[in-house]
């Protein structure tokens, strides 16, 4: 009898780790959801322009058919355009889409990722050969997304700072501005380029202002995902600090 009853104390236990699975399978699933549709309640979202009276955009060919006197409509008074993307890669919608916002009265400004694989000299020649010499453009911006982790070889900390130092050199020597330094939370954190560098910054964080640097910042990537009739796809939506 004795036997028997140890043998049914037994299997109780995996019993309650099968409820227990299923309980917490239910609460990521309820999690999951929520975050769905908290995702999909704050595309139409943007900080109010009562507050942050100067808004605009991030536009990329990835973009696809951007109509800028919309974006202009919505009220925004700029864009940043990317341009060009490591030592090798250019935006194809680039000349395009300056041209074209332009003529909607925005303000432009034009943006380089930087690379952490490659050398500052190939990225500099590859932004200036596409970003025209233009006083009236707005300062340019440096995007600031992926880290040496991605490299097919080793690349140290040292090496990354380097060559980003000497890239803003070079960049601003082309356009006449400060560069604007644009860094993720991941590349913030690998590199503290908001302590290292001098120069204004672009932050992003859906929704919330973000307070991952080391000091304020300038501009703000308020929504990765703002659904608008300027374009098929959602737009990165950005603010600048009153």
């Amino acid at each position: 009898m004795a036997r028997r009853a140890r043998r049914r104390r037994k299997f109780r236990f995996p019993q309650i780790l099968s409820r227990a699975g299923k309980t917490a399978l239910f609460l990521v699933a309820i999690v999951a959801i929520g975050a769905g549709y908290a995702w999909y309640e704050g595309r139409d979202w943007r900080p109010d322009e009562a507050v942050w009276p100067d808004q605009g955009a991030l536009v990329s060919a990835a973009d696809g058919a951007v109509d800028f006197g919309t974006i202009a409509g919505l009220g925004a008074k700029f864009v940043y355009l990317e341009a060009s993307d490591g030592a090798g890669r250019k935006d194809r919608a680039f000349a395009q889409n300056l041209a074209r916002a332009r003529d909607a009265g925005l303000e432009v400004g034009a943006a380089h990722r930087f690379d952490p694989c490659a050398v500052a000299d190939g990225q500099s020649a590859n932004f200036v050969t596409i970003v025209p010499r233009e006083s009236d453009l707005l300062p340019p911006a440096i995007l600031l997304e992926s880290t040496a982790a991605e490299c097919p070889s080793r690349v140290s900390d040292a090496a990354v700072q380097s060559e980003l130092t000497t890239l803003v050199n070079q960049i601003e020597a082309h356009t006449g501005k400060p560069a604007i330094l644009a860094p993720t939370e991941d590349f913030e954190e690998a590199y503290a380029p908001s302590r290292r560098f001098e120069r204004q910054l672009w932050l992003t964080r859906s929704w919330f202002e973000p307070d991952y640097a080391t000091r304020p910042w300038l501009m703000w990537t308020a929504n990765r995902w703002y659904q608008t009739e300027a374009a098929q796809t959602p737009l990165r939506w950005v603010v600048v600090r009153p």
